[in-house]
């Protein structure tokens, strides 16, 4: 029978990870759900303005006026959240393999790995599929050009 007196705890570096790595997947599953945070402009006005700015872009480039410089957007809490909770998982996929370099009891270490690299590829299978609906959404808009802004 194990004494609990003798039991010393070695997964410092392996529980550290789990427990950020845990941090990270709910930041990137509650933004998923709950977000986005930011104010938004709603769907139909981004649409407007995306076919008047292609438009408009359009005329300017066939009379050989140039486009203005883009502006810088700012940074809102939407992308700090993706942000940090990106660094976070990095940080617990770093600190799993110290875990399992450092030789220290597998589980934490390795579910330290599977989190940070789970919370990475939930983000980037979100940006996929928001990708191929913003593209669809384009071409929607293209092929309607003329129904839209009226010849």
């Amino acid at each position: 029978m194990i004494k609990t007196e003798d039991f010393h705890f070695q997964a410092n570096a392996g529980t550290a990870g789990f427990l950020i790595g845990v941090i990270a997947m709910m930041i990137m599953v509650i933004h998923l759900w709950a977000g986005p945070f930011a104010p938004q402009q709603s769907a139909g006005v981004a649409i407007g303005e995306l076919a008047a700015e292609i438009r408009l872009s359009a005329t300017k480039a066939l009379r050989g006026i140039g486009n203005p410089p883009p502006e810088v957007p700012e940074r809102d809490i939407d992308q700090l959240l993706i942000a940090g909770a990106t660094i976070l998982a990095g940080l617990a996929v770093v600190l799993g393999l110290i875990g399992l370099i450092r030789r220290e009891p597998g589980r934490p270490a390795l579910f330290a790995v599977g989190l940070g690299v789970s919370a990475i590829l939930f983000q980037l299978f979100v940006f996929t599929i928001l990708l191929f609906a913003g593209v669809f959404l384009i071409i929607g808009v293209l092929q309607n050009m003329d129904g839209i802004l009226g010849g």
